[in-house]
């Protein structure tokens, strides 16, 4: 599961990136500066979010099992939800996407008690 985890983390850092660049270069002029800034908010914690799949790597060798893996899968499905939403809302405009976005943070949050109880049991 190392493997797999570090993988995710490496190709949502590619995607964050990428994404961060497109944010700069492409829709600076194309939509409002309240959008970008919630643009980027996505990216930073899609970034954020990267590395923390690197540390679900390492745990995974230190600590495997199924907090760990919980922790990853909160990680993935935070990022698809809440950056996924931000993005969205941002290069469309539909408002509703706010609403669902708080569901990401929520994934967030869950994945980084299960890392740390994750440390704290072994």
């Amino acid at each position: 599961m190392d493997r797999l985890y570090f993988a995710a983390g490496a190709i949502s850092a590619f995607i964050g990136v990428a994404a961060g660049a497109f944010g700069a270069h492409a829709l600076k002029a194309r939509v409002s500066p309240d959008m970008l800034a919630v643009f980027e908010v996505g990216v930073r914690y899609q970034m954020y979010h990267a590395f923390a799949l690197l540390a679900c790597a390492w745990a995974a060798t230190r600590w495997p099992g199924t907090l760990v893996t919980a922790a990853a899968a909160l990680f993935i499905g935070g990022t698809l939800i809440f950056s996924g939403s931000l993005y969205a809302l941002a290069l469309t405009g539909a408002r509703w996407l706010g609403a669902i976005t708080p569901l990401g943070g929520l994934a967030f949050v869950a994945g980084w008690v299960c890392l740390a109880t994750a440390a704290m049991k072994s």
